[in-house]
């Protein structure tokens, strides 16, 4: 395979703390001959584990990336046993724009892995990750929120995998995070994803979701904040006391966790996050705003749980998603 179109100036084997840039040539209208640079900073002091954080692999979602770049700024490599390698900004044009999806070429990271060195700008990017920074890395905190779409309560997430050695490593990094609700989490559609590369890999990989909107709060960026702190920890990399709080397990066994619309109007949600409901309850309803006198389209939890994520625009089309009904464990 030919090799990747992007060039690194930091050095992934060099002690210290290097601030730097993945470069990747980007020619356009107002740069001929210009470049997309992503910031990345590696911290490293001898031998130990690498862990490899990520935010804004859609990039209208911010806690990861504030969270990110706040812990570029604070670490020094005598705190650490071990590398860090930080990307605040993976998708870095889809985050400068505010976008969940490239604006250059409309690419979703997370459904173009393992990508290709001579692809589009978005799969160009992932390539890299694929082949230079996953490899390097033993745990993997790729950091997700709702974005301007999407409502969650606020979770830490990993997957049922095939390895349950694996999938056991990966839970108790989940659960070392120590975010309100640890989640056992089942894709829409893992095909493509960052997370079934890295999981592809062998590596102890978790995810979030820490509410969403396309903005963030106090609550939820300290919630990131501590589970970096706590991640860190678990791998060994940092010394020092768990911070450990309450938090609510919660599983998704298959998919009648899901609530998707099947008509476009206007959402009334008739429960909120948080909310305990019961298989055949009222979750949603959507209004027909093309007239008046129209009984609008209700749509019913399939499980009994907790109400843990929703639509977050009032506008919905068909095929949207509605909401998710999570069991507690």
């Amino acid at each position: 395979m030919k090799d990747s179109p992007i060039s690194s100036t930091v050095d992934f084997e060099k002690d210290g703390v290097q601030h730097g840039f993945l470069k990747l040539p980007h020619s356009h209208d107002d740069s001929a001959w210009g470049s997309i640079v992503i910031p990345i900073t590696v911290a490293k002091n001898g031998q130990g584990p690498t862990i490899l954080f990520t935010g804004a692999n859609h990039g209208d979602e911010y806690e990861g990336p504030i969270a990110l770049f706040d812990l570029a700024s604070q670490i020094k490599a005598e705190d650490i046993s071990g590398r860090v390698i930080i990307v605040p900004g993976m998708n870095y044009p889809a985050f400068q724009a505010g976008k969940r999806t490239s604006p250059i070429d409309g690419g979703n990271m997370n459904r173009v892995f393992p990508g290709d060195p001579e692809g589009t700008f978005t799969e160009k990017i992932a390539d890299y990750f694929n082949r230079t920074l996953l490899p390097l890395a033993d745990f993997v905190l790729d950091f997700h929120s709702g974005g301007k779409t999407l409502d969650f309560l606020p979770f830490c997430c990993a997957h049922v995998l095939e390895d349950k050695e694996q999938q056991a490593k990966c839970i108790a990094a989940m659960k070392a995070f120590n975010a309100p609700h640890s989640v056992m989490l089942l894709e829409i559609d893992a095909v493509n994803m960052y997370d079934t590369a890295a999981e592809n890999m062998g590596k102890v990989f978790i995810s979030t979701e820490l509410a969403g909107g396309g903005t963030t709060s106090a609550y939820t960026v300290g919630i990131a904040k501590k589970g970096i702190r706590n991640i860190l920890r678990h791998a060994g990399i940092t010394k020092g006391e768990m911070e450990v709080d309450e938090t609510l397990n919660l599983d998704m066994p298959d998919e009648r966790c899901y609530v998707f619309s099947e008509t476009t109007g206007l959402v009334e949600h008739c429960v909120d996050l948080g909310d305990k409901v019961k298989n055949g309850q009222l979750v949603a309803k959507v209004h027909n705003i093309e007239r008046t006198g129209t009984e609008p389209v209700e749509y019913f939890a399939g499980i009994d749980g907790i109400y843990t994520g929703r639509h977050f625009p009032g506008h919905v089309v068909n095929g949207d998603f509605l909401g998710i009904v999570a069991v507690p464990v």
